[in-house]
């Protein structure tokens, strides 16, 4: 009986596991990124409108491997081309990360303090080119989008056709999951000590 115990396990070790759970996970991740685009393409996109009187910021993640000598002077010109075109807008300046992909965003100083300038009042509008410029994490963007639209801030990305401010995200944006709940205490600046993991 025994030998027939060690048989049965010895035959257990010589199959992989199945880590099907994890494809299962990125199937449903693709498949709702996909429902979702999908959905994009049958409604009627909204942009930020010229008419409305806006306080605008561009946020641009820098790496030249273009064709273009100087791209970053090139890009800064079609971008003030464009918002030269909406009267009504205020164009308050670029906020310029470099780097191919876009890296933890506590990492990236320029939108740290563009973010900092959206609380502040300052930015109510900001341009960027595509979604991965700010975060390859949806939690992170859709994080943002929400606190962000909290303070009447919407960000444009253009190569996604996407304004956090379109009417038909509000009711995505009231969605209570992202906040902080009650229980929530903030940690002080100056205990590294509580703080731990966050600073490594």
């Amino acid at each position: 009986m025994s030998d027939l115990i060690k048989k049965s396990e010895d035959a257990d070790l010589e199959t992989m596991p199945s880590f099907d759970f994890i494809l299962e996970k990125e199937a449903e991740q693709q498949t709702q990124v996909a429902e979702h685009r999908a959905w994009l393409k049958s409604i009627k996109h909204e942009r930020p409108l010229p008419k409305h009187h806006y306080k605008v910021a561009v946020y641009i993640r820098y790496f030249n491997q273009t064709k273009h000598e100087d791209y970053l002077s090139y890009h800064k010109q079609q971008f003030l081309d464009t918002i030269g075109l909406c009267p009504n807008w205020e164009f308050l300046g670029f906020y310029i990360d470099e780097g191919g992909t876009a890296p933890n965003m506590e990492n990236a100083k320029e939108w740290t303090r563009l973010l900092q300038d959206c609380f502040d009042g300052k930015v109510d509008l900001i341009i960027t080119q595509k979604v991965s410029n700010v975060s390859k994490k949806q939690s992170e963007i859709t994080f943002c989008a929400r606190i962000l639209a909290a303070h009447q801030v919407g960000i444009y990305f253009i190569s996604e056709d996407i304004f956090t401010l379109a009417s038909y995200y509000q009711e995505d944006l009231k969605d209570p999951f992202f906040y902080p709940s009650p229980d929530w205490q903030l940690l002080p600046d100056d205990d590294l000590a509580l703080r731990g993991i966050l600073h490594d």
